[in-house]
């Protein structure tokens, strides 16, 4: 999908910081941070949102969440949110599943 931008940026298009990675998922800071830790884990393969990505392919869903709470535990004090919006109306504006990592309290 050459349009999407997480596809570009899981491809390597741009030269974004992989926080972390695992077989099937990749993490990365996001660039409009709504809190201190805003970090977004993508899974490498195109699924348009979380519902499609649980419907078409349970491991990488898993190895996506367990890929989240790894980041959660290394860059938070133990309080996160890991939010997927699925769909314009619930705010998802990029249409690649995709969790956000957010906590008011990074890790000190």
């Amino acid at each position: 999908m050459s349009e999407c931008i997480f596809c570009r940026i899981v491809a390597g298009d741009f030269s974004t910081n992989f926080v972390a990675e695992s077989e099937h998922a990749v993490a990365f800071n996001d660039i409009e941070p709504a809190q201190p830790v805003h970090v977004l884990v993508v899974p490498k393969t195109h699924f348009t949102d979380v519902a499609d990505l649980a419907a078409k392919n349970e491991e990488v869903l898993l190895d996506l969440i367990k890929l989240g709470t790894r980041v959660a535990a290394e860059q938070t004090a133990g309080d996160f949110r890991l939010q997927f919006n699925t769909g314009a109306g619930a705010g998802q504006t990029v249409f690649h599943a995709h969790g956000h990592i957010t906590s008011r309290s990074p890790k000190a």
